[in-house]
């Protein structure tokens, strides 16, 4: 018996007030053909062209076409004086180097063609912060922005850089002879190095003043670890090692303490065997907005930020019997106890997390960890990524505005953005003697400074960093600057007089403090360097703790969360036009932020969703007013979000430094009063409804069979398979076979015993949605971006996409009663009884999916031209100058995985997404034809990397070990859940998964039969 839960997508499938589903789900196409693409109705209508005349034209049209297609294309080209010795033709380069931009951190490797870096992959060996996320795999084409500064500029105008130290430097002087104050402000300086070049630099201008400013605090978390153990740090944390997590506002899939730690989480989420039966991670998040960490958790519970102070004092009281009571609603109080209980029995293999701003609940963190004795707690190598002081932050700016400051140095931030008094900063700044800002774009901050230094991007760049204490690592250009940039640290060396550059400080630095004798060479090959650190122990107790201060009387006003997407973190790469298209892995929108809201809250505030199509989505505004600062924002109805609370995310709302489409969305940082991510507000409705592009309803599946299989551990350890993991049954000559069995094949089976057959497995229980997949695709696959309006109209050109389903507690069967005793409607899809319920607190299932190169393909069996084929290998070819854009074979696949190019995308201005110029094209990855417009693409599963790996291992005469073979996406998946390679091999891993008991195809019973395989996924639940 497989499982019977209903799964849904968007409100209106659960609503029965709403036919807008049904509609959509029936109409194919999303309007009537564009008649006044070619003229006006009337003039077509009117026309008398006769067939032949018309038929004239089309072949003279299309001789002249064939008569310009034989002149030979110009092409440019520069040679080398002198070949490197590293670079061959055809043959990609790997660098291994480090993104540190104040946000996002990471030891990563640069995949280079012909000397252009291309794609960036994990550098897996790295003991720290070695997986990318969708950001930092989308940040290589940032790289070939357009945009970017191209050089130094002193009000306004371009100089030289000569020009630029002799005014900088003579205005420096002259600030220290009158010993007027100068503020330089960065982001947090995880760099031993740079941080020692700072130093001297402010002993040669002692005027000056450096603070530490990052653009989302983490305050009360540093506060608490300097207070108990003496540096300012983050306690670092090993999800491997808990059986049992407890969350309290703590994101840490996604952007809490930067982030990194999905691949021990997901460890420790897969079902494992242990004496006879299976365990795995139990995790309780308790949260306002739905985050990837709630939405994989085992037992989510919505709560106000005001109710998550209690719930964490209530927690501390049941586990060290303290005996308080607690004013918590029965349902928070209910949970807390259970997530106590829980602790208790795991002992010191649970941990309890928070992202609470309060430095009193951060420091309760520590005593419970320490009570429980937790090995997942590692407070001993602190994160070293987020230094900054709040209160040094507030008096730098107070100084400014108030006039007490005459000087104003910025590097790597953009303040006039990423603060609430953007607008006085921005006046003071422009009234200032001095003001210089380091950036690689002219933002809200550089442009409202006299002098702006042009930065090169951190892959043109040379750099150290210490993340984490004792864990150190390089960044090395990957390319030379493509402008005439400068690296903050050199110019601050010749500022300071010296004649030494920054690689000679870091190599220098490098070898007299850190390597003890150690290979730079190996090092910079490798990335990154480890020695043994001075732990960090407790230098103060936690007896002075007014746990009290924490069991305040819980106020019920609308509270506004603030919080960071997936796609676009803190928005320094709101340019980026892969990250713009990346759909939130939550809310499924791309291309715009927009006000979370709860279905209650919306429809007492008379707040709405309308679906007009597959994609195009619209919805209400808000109005909110945050302590008088008022801002319009779109609102979108999310299931799952606590009562009472909205969220709003940052990184959007930038209008400098942007492409024209990039400048979307509201900023919710001029919201972000006295840097605190939580808001008391009102709010009302707007006038004027917002269009989004959200795929949420894009080929929507219901009621197709199995599509997300599940069940609970207690089942999954008490019942034979067949119950949970059933195959669908088909009837021969009244005999029943499995769906899998060649009894019932209507093809000729290909020996897939020779050679190679590939596989791609897919782990329910370790995606955790994050998407980095989905960019890792773009990268590789030359992937083009398309805009909101084509997002909007169902043409979005993902290969691969990552489906959110919820779902209630409900089955078909109990909701089918339900609908009866209401309307006494049968078992239609859109008329599921009303359940508001239902999208109080769903359940959330994410599942990648792609091309599933069937080995019975319905799109190959339909192309009349043979565009479609299969291989001996197991993949489903497409052939791209065959086709001719008939899209039959769109239709025929149950997948709804195959797009179609609707416009010569690199070739056409209106699709200005970096990859339309010069500049842009040399992220384009050579072993992937671009493809042109009336042409089908999808999921290729890489061939070019497999057929890569084949030919290295032939020309090595070596056996291909198992690992070697490698899709993007399986190379990108930090988590382990998207495991590629040859099935032949019956000592490789995907061998081993195709076994497995949790295995199942998608829409088995349709006997497509897949190369992709899902494991299905167990929940550590009560209830399924």
């Amino acid at each position: 018996m497989s499982s019977n839960k209903k799964y849904w997508k968007a409100i209106e499938q659960v609503d029965s007030l709403s036919n807008s589903f049904e509609e959509l789900e029936h109409k194919e196409f999303i309007s009537k053909l564009p008649e006044n693409f070619l003229s006006d109705e009337k003039t077509l209508n009117d026309n008398n062209t006769s067939r032949r005349d018309f038929l004239k034209y089309v072949g003279f049209s299309t001789a002249a076409a064939a008569a310009a297609a034989c002149e030979g294309p110009v092409i440019k080209s520069v040679p080398y004086v002198v070949q490197p010795e590293q670079i061959r033709p055809g043959i990609a380069n790997y660098y291994a180097t480090t993104i540190a931009d104040g946000f996002d951190y990471g030891s990563i490797l640069i995949k280079t063609r012909e000397g252009r870096p291309i794609k960036v992959e994990n550098n897996s060996e790295a003991p720290s912060f070695g997986n990318a996320n969708a950001r930092i795999h989308a940040s290589v084409l940032s790289l070939y922005d357009t945009l970017r500064l191209q050089g130094p500029l002193a009000n306004g105008k371009d100089v030289s850089w000569d020009e630029f130290y002799v005014q900088v430097q003579a205005t420096l002087k002259a600030l220290l002879a009158t010993d007027k104050s100068v503020i330089m402000m960065t982001p947090t300086i995880a760099s031993p190095t740079t941080s020692r070049i700072i130093n001297d630099f402010i002993k040669v201008f002692p005027n000056i003043k450096h603070v530490v400013y990052d653009s989302i605090q983490s305050d009360a978390a540093l506060n608490a670890y300097e207070k108990h153990y003496g540096i300012r740090g983050l306690a670092d944390y090993d999800f491997s090692k808990a059986n049992t997590i407890v969350g309290i506002d703590a994101d840490f899939l996604g952007d809490w303490q930067g982030g990194g730690y999905e691949k021990g989480y997901a460890q420790s989420k897969t079902p494992k065997k242990n004496n006879g039966k299976s365990t795995m991670l139990w995790h309780m998040q308790f949260e306002s907005n739905m985050t990837l960490t709630g939405a994989n958790s085992d037992h989510r519970v919505p709560c106000t930020p005001a109710d998550q102070k209690n719930i964490l004092a209530y927690l501390y009281d049941l586990l060290s019997e303290s005996g308080s009571s607690t004013n918590l609603p029965e349902n928070l109080k209910n949970a807390t106890e259970k997530a106590a209980k829980q602790l208790l029995k795991s002992g010191s293999n649970s941990v309890v997390v928070s992202g609470i701003e309060d430095e009193t609940a951060q420091s309760l963190v520590f005593v419970i960890n320490k009570m429980l004795k937790s090995n997942a707690f590692k407070p001993e190598q602190p994160r070293l990524i987020r230094q900054a002081n709040l209160s040094n932050v507030k008096n730098a700016f107070k100084e400014l505005i108030n006039g007490n400051a005459n000087g104003f140095i910025t590097f790597g931030i953009n303040p006039l953005y990423t603060t609430s008094y953007g607008s006085e900063l921005t006046e003071t700044i422009k009234n200032l003697e001095f003001s210089l800002s380091f950036t690689s774009k002219l933002d809200e901050t550089a442009s409202a400074s006299k002098f702006v230094a042009a930065t090169p991007h951190y892959l043109e760049s040379w750099g150290d960093y210490e993340m984490k204490l004792g864990h150190y690592s390089l960044a090395q250009p990957t390319i030379r600057p493509l402008f005439d940039t400068q690296q903050f640290q050199d110019v601050l060396l010749r500022l300071s007089g010296k004649k030494t550059k920054y690689y000679d400080e870091i190599k220098s630095h490098w070898n007299s403090n850190i390597l003890n004798s150690k290979s730079w060479s190996k090092t910079l090959h490798d990335g990154y360097f480890s020695k043994e650190p001075e732990y960090r122990s407790l230098v103060k107790n936690f007896s002075d703790l007014n746990i009290n201060s924490l069991r305040k009387d819980n106020p019920r006003d609308m509270t506004l969360v603030l919080y960071t997407k997936t796609g676009m973190g803190d928005g320094q790469q709101a340019n980026n036009p892969w990250l713009q298209e990346f759909p939130d892995p939550i809310t499924r929108v791309a291309w715009d932020n927009y006000l979370t809201i709860s279905f209650s809250d919306a429809k007492s505030l008379g707040l709405e969703n309308t679906n007009t199509s597959n994609g195009a989505l619209n919805g209400s505004y808000a109005l909110i007013d945050v302590q008088g600062n008022k801002l319009k924002v779109p609102v979108l109805i999310q299931p799952g979000q606590a009562k009472g609370t909205v969220g709003l995310s940052f990184g959007y709302g930038k209008r400098l430094g942007l492409k024209d489409e990039m400048q979307t969305g509201v900023n919710a940082f001029s919201l972000y009063h006295n840097f605190n991510k939580t808001q008391n507000i009102k709010i009302s409705k707007a006038e004027g409804e917002h269009e989004f592009a959200c795929v949420q309803l894009h080929n929507t599946l219901m009621g197709r069979g199995d599509i997300i299989k599940e069940t609970t551990l207690e089942i999954f350890n008490t019942k034979d398979k067949k119950y949970w993991n059933s195959t669908p049954q088909v009837s021969k000559n009244h005999i029943e076979f499995d769906v899998t069995s060649p009894e019932v094949d209507m093809w000729q089976e290909f020996d897939r015993s020779i050679g190679h057959h590939f596989n791609l497995s897919i782990d329910l229980n370790s995606c955790t949605g994050c998407g980095a997949c989905v960019i890792a695709c773009h990268a590789e696959n030359n992937v083009p971006v398309v805009g909101k309006r084509e997002v909007r109209k169902s043409r979005d050109m993902h290969w691969l996409r990552i489906d959110r389903y919820y779902s209630s507690g409900s089955s078909f069967e109990q909701d089918n009663q339900t609908k009866e005793n209401i309307s006494g409607v049968g078992d239609s899809l859109s008329t599921f009884g009303k359940m508001e319920q239902a999208a109080d607190n769903p359940q959330i299932a994410f599942q990648p999916v792609m091309c599933q190169h069937c080995n019975h393909a319905p799109c190959e069996t339909v192309c009349p031209v043979a565009a479609s084929s299969h291989g001996r290998q197991g993949q489903n070819h497409m052939a791209y100058n065959r086709c001719v854009g008939t899209r039959y074979c769109a239709n025929n696949c149950p997948y709804k995985v195959r797009r179609f190019n609707w416009f010569l995308y690199n070739k056409n201005d209106e699709f200005d997404y970096h990859m339309n110029n010069d500049l842009g094209r040399m992220v384009l990855n050579p072993d992937v034809v671009v493809r042109s417009r009336g042409v089908m693409e999808k999921c290729s599963m890489c061939i070019q990397m497999t057929q890569k790996t084949i030919l290295d291992a032939k020309l090595k005469g070596e056996k291909i070990k198992d690992g070697s073979f490698q899709t993007a996406c399986s190379n990108a998946c930090s988590t382990g859940a998207l495991v590629f390679g040859d099935l032949n091999d019956k000592e490789s891993k995907v061998a081993a998964l195709h076994e497995d008991d949790r295995m199942y195809h998608l829409l088995e019973h349709v006997g497509t039969k897949p190369n992709v395989m899902y494991q299905l996924k167990v929940r550590n639940t009560d209830e399924v």
